[in-house]
């Protein structure tokens, strides 16, 4: 597959860093795959692709780069467990975390290509990647989508902006990488509040300040019907185990969407307290509970049991997915529910719910950074909250899988 336009460019460019901040499903794959293996043409070459994680990298590239240099006949050995591949050249690429930085030392590199870099720790560059390539003709390839302003991320890309001998900074929306239909990017209007679509879709470095549930206000407010709650036959809980406290946050779907009723707040309890509370609040309701993923092993009851087991045992259906969520995807699904970047809302909050009004309005970010404050015990309630909106309106993540074009050749010693 050729590439864009808007990937050509960046290509096509002699300088020896390059940044590329871009929407969601631009093609930043495809690119990857495509430079690694340009970057490998001549012999004797090292050349590392660098996640976030060890086990991101193997799921973004692993599959389609061995692929592709299968398809060129390039690879002469290739090493699962360690995921490298020798080619026939000499030249050796490898997929690394930026996770475990003691695999990223001792070695003397060609090229770099550091996915989704925001979510690397700046340390991995500066102290342990960049000496890599000091080496003449070392270069480097940064791509990712934004994640905000006051982060390594978005200083490197501003300084790619003034060394304009050495850098070169490329910023795309995911409409120009020309590998996403209209209708998908509408969408996405749908699925996703205005600033979190503005980050992912139109690469824009949104602010990570004041309030983090922005989107709530007082049009969140539940004014209707307020004998939902007595006669819904199913009811819908988010849960966090923290002990101090237990919270859960009570909710029902109508046409508009899910309306939380309720609530439960329990200090120096535990998960048998908190069924209990429920029992005796809402009997004879069927009960789905989205618990914190990490109930599957943790434990705040007595007797060994795990508390997904406690709810499970209680005969409530639970919702949990295998892994944690991020907790970036639960902000912004929590965000989009309330108002979408098309105007829509899926998420109220009845008035009577004064903890998680108290928390929705008030939790902020730290200082500088895009993680949550959780001074003020105002996180427990948003967490139980988002446990259930993001399992139900989950907000996600999709890559174009690509194979890389064949303009080039292979150079053997």
């Amino acid at each position: 597959m050729p590439l864009s336009p808007a990937q050509k460019t960046i290509a096509d460019s002699n300088k020896r860093f390059r940044v590329l901040v871009s929407g969601r499903r631009f093609g930043k794959t495809h690119l990857a795959i495509r430079e690694l293996c340009k970057a490998a043409t001549q012999p004797n070459r090292k050349v590392f692709y660098v996640a976030p994680s060890y086990r991101m990298a193997k799921q973004i590239v692993w599959e389609q780069l061995k692929k592709r240099l299968r398809e060129l006949r390039w690879a002469d050995r290739i090493n699962e467990s360690d995921l490298s591949i020798k080619l026939i050249n000499s030249s050796l690429i490898c997929l690394r975390g930026a996770d475990n930085e003691d695999s990223l030392r001792g070695v003397g590199l060609d090229f770099i290509v550091l996915d989704e870099f925001a979510d690397i720790d700046a340390k991995a560059w500066h102290e342990v990647l960049r000496p890599t390539l000091s080496a003449p003709g070392g270069s480097a390839l940064f791509c990712g989508t934004p994640k905000g302003i006051g982060n390594w991320a978005y200083d490197i890309f501003q300084h790619s902006k003034t060394d304009v001998d050495n850098w070169q900074s490329f910023q795309y929306t995911t409409i120009e990488g020309g590998q996403v239909p209209k209708e998908e990017i509408e969408q996405a209007q749908q699925d996703l509040d205005a600033r979190t679509f503005k980050q992912e879709y139109e690469a824009s470095f949104e602010t990570y300040s004041g309030t983090i549930y922005y989107n709530y206000t007082q049009d969140s407010v539940y004014k209707e019907d307020k004998t939902v709650l007595n006669d819904a036959k199913h009811i819908y809980i988010g849960m966090d185990f923290n002990i101090d406290p237990m919270s859960a946050c009570v909710a029902v779907k109508t046409q508009k969407g899910l309306v939380v009723m309720d609530e439960i707040s329990i200090y120096g309890s535990n998960t048998d307290e908190m069924v209990d509370e429920i029992r005796t609040r809402y009997p004879q309701k069927h009960i789905t509970v989205f618990p914190d993923p990490a109930s599957r092993q943790r434990k705040t009851s007595a007797g060994g049991r795990t508390d997904l087991s406690i709810l499970v045992n209680a005969g409530f259906t639970v919702k949990a997915k295998s892994q944690h969520p991020a907790v970036r995807d639960r902000i912004n699904a929590v965000n989009s529910a309330l108002k979408s970047a098309d105007g829509q809302q899926k998420l109220w909050i009845a008035p009577n719910c004064k903890q998680v009004i108290r928390s929705l309005s008030r939790q902020i970010y730290k200082p500088g950074t895009s993680q949550p404050d959780n001074n003020e015990n105002l996180s427990h309630m948003n967490d139980a909250l988002g446990y259930m909106v993001e399992y139900l309106y989950p907000v996600t993540r999709n890559r174009i899988n690509n194979n890389a074009p064949t303009t080039w050749t292979m150079k053997v010693k």
